[in-house]
């Protein structure tokens, strides 16, 4: 599984002009499900999601999970994340989970993300969504599971 993890201040998402995620303070993150993604997976990605050192501490250095500040969590489902861009102009999607796949894992994630943390939103499989964001630093990584 991929995630792609940015700092933000606040993030939302918007489908067909309604509010269907929010968060202030946190992290927002596109999550990629690729062919061969399963549970396990998710459930890694989740921890290093939720354990990795992205907000600054007192000094300034990012030494800080978003754990550590109780932060939002907004989880994107973005099948894109998972595209084969090796060649040509035009993304190819075979290294995608195939639909119905991907959809359980996201929710698989989501579930368990709301388990374990105080502050989690999403946005919806398969939508049309309108993400806004501002990235804070910019900080932005590539995680994978």
């Amino acid at each position: 599984m991929i995630g792609l993890i940015q700092r933000v201040t606040h993030a939302s998402v918007h489908v067909e002009g309604e509010s269907v995620g929010h968060i202030e303070r946190g992290l927002l993150t596109l999550v990629g499900v690729q062919p061969d993604d399963d549970e396990k997976r998710a459930e890694r990605l989740l921890e290093r999601i939720l354990t990795y050192r992205v907000f600054p501490d007192e000094n300034a250095k990012m030494n800080l999970s978003l754990k550590d500040i109780q932060g939002g969590l907004l989880l994107v489902p973005q099948f894109t994340l998972a595209a084969d861009t090796r060649k040509g102009t035009r993304p190819g999607f075979s290294t995608a989970a195939a639909p119905e796949r991907a959809s359980a894992l996201f929710d698989y994630l989501a579930n368990r993300a709301r388990q374990v943390h105080p502050d989690v939103a999403t946005g919806r499989f398969g939508a049309d969504m309108d993400v806004s964001l501002t990235n804070q630093g910019p900080v932005t990584f590539w995680l994978e599971a």
